[in-house]
């Protein structure tokens, strides 16, 4: 036992009053570690976020942010925010990935479209004290697509020709999120991070990276999610679906905003998103020694390739990650 977690017990029994074993009960792809703990005849769920590395602060604030719209997010019972403790309800082990299929979809999709309304309709973006989804953030998480994946990854070394289309690719990307309505971003709404659930359905997780940015962000991060792929027409419907709902929630303006302009920006919002993604996936295999992810770089590379295709703007790139 290493003595972190000689100090997490110590913690643990201090504010429980009981001896406990650290059980696993999740894998993630920070340096936060999960264990399910037995307490007052109930489960509760234990984060251990080692600072420096993590900061258990924003965690907090923005699981009071969700708890006040309505959604259904872990509480937070006790914390110790210098040491990175918390204590959390436990939202169960069945995830959205756990429990997908071509029958349950629509219901459960239908759901996350709903607490995704909840999260943009509810948070003022203007009072939320969150960081904004700007210019440089954006830049940054695309770079790493270069410097992990292409670079390190496959071991390319990039000639000014390939440099360019890579630097007028992020331009546009860059120019279409920030053109968006800004509204609260989850960061990672994916089926990994949705808890299905009896009641309330879905719990909601890992939302400790929220910012304040493209409304159609976590509707790409749902609906073309990096571990579970749906034939595009079906996509397309919920896309549609959500685009009226955030209409008649006031979230999108339709005056200024078609049905043609949303898919537009969800297919060049998913393009950064999966760029980024595919570089993070190679940097924990190479840097972190994590090879649970690199198996969807394909079937995120494959959502990047066939929206290139559908667009003039992005046939250089497609064309490039042609010959790749």
């Amino acid at each position: 036992m290493t003595e972190r977690e000689e100090k997490l017990l110590a913690w643990l029994h201090a504010k429980t009053g009981e001896t406990h074993e650290l059980v696993p009960a999740s894998s993630d792809a920070s340096f936060r570690r999960y264990f399910r703990i037995h307490t007052d005849d109930t489960t509760r769920v234990v984060m251990d976020a080692p600072p420096p590395q993590e900061d258990c602060r924003p965690f907090v604030h923005i699981a009071n942010l969700l708890h006040v719209t309505g959604m259904n997010a872990p509480e937070v019972i006790e914390s110790d925010l210098e040491e990175g403790f918390l204590i959390l309800s436990d939202l169960g082990n069945t995830t959205y990935l756990d429990v997908l299929n071509e029958g349950n979809a629509d219901q459960l999709y239908g759901d996350a479209l709903a607490a995704l309304l909840l999260l943009q309709s509810g948070i003022e973006p203007a009072s939320a004290n969150l960081p904004a989804y700007d210019t440089k953030l954006l830049n940054v998480e695309l770079s790493l697509f270069k410097d992990w994946y292409l670079q390190k990854h496959l071991g390319m070394t990039l000639d000014a020709e390939q440099e360019s289309i890579l630097a007028l690719t992020n331009s546009l990307l860059v120019d279409s999120a920030l053109a968006q309505t800004q509204v609260c971003v989850h960061r990672d709404y994916h089926s990994r991070n949705l808890m299905f659930t009896e009641q309330h359905n879905p719990g909601v997780l890992d939302f400790q990276d929220a910012v304040i940015g493209p409304v159609t962000y976590d509707l790409v991060s749902l609906l073309r999610d990096c571990y579970i792929s749906w034939p595009r027409e079906r996509v397309e419907e919920w896309v549609l679906k959500y685009y009226q709902l955030a209409i008649e929630s006031s979230i999108v303006n339709a005056e200024y905003i078609s049905e043609q302009q949303f898919l537009r920006d969800f297919d060049l919002m998913g393009v950064q998103r999966h760029l980024k993604a595919i570089g993070i996936f190679a940097r924990l295999l190479h840097r972190d020694g994590k090879d649970g992810y690199i198996n969807d770089i394909p079937r995120t590379m494959t959502y990047v390739k066939e929206v290139a295709g559908r667009y003039d703007e992005l046939k250089v790139l497609s064309e490039f990650l042609g010959e790749i």
